[in-house]
């Protein structure tokens, strides 16, 4: 599935990154505490944190992340920002908790209909 899928079926707000909204998303990693995302993210997940700061980009970009979503309504910095467009790894934002947009996006990437989205 590719990030601007997620976004429109979920509502994201595109928060910068825009050129980087083709990249395809394989899984994902809800954590907030950086050396976790680091040990245990994969390549091509999507990072679910309220992290804000400009490390989220060095770890999205070292972990080769395809996105990452803030939740409860978080905005980047400004430095986090200009190197999400640097790098063309998408930052979205929603005011959904982490549970709530975690679960959502398990369920389409694994095709479960059951849920309601």
């Amino acid at each position: 599935m590719k990030i601007i899928d997620l976004v429109n079926k979920l509502g994201l707000e595109i928060l910068s990154g825009n050129n980087g909204l083709d990249r395809t998303v394989s899984g994902g990693y809800t954590s907030d505490l950086l050396s976790d995302v680091i040990a245990n993210a994969e390549a091509n997940n999507i990072w679910i944190t309220l992290q804000t700061h400009k490390n989220v980009m060095a770890i999205a970009s070292l972990k080769d992340l395809s996105a990452v979503i803030l939740i409860n309504d978080n905005k980047p910095e400004e430095d986090t920002r200009e190197q999400s467009n640097s790098e063309g790894i998408p930052i979205l934002g929603t005011k959904e908790k982490a549970f709530e947009i975690s679960a959502k996006i398990y369920e389409l990437l694994n095709n479960n209909s059951k849920v309601n989205l």
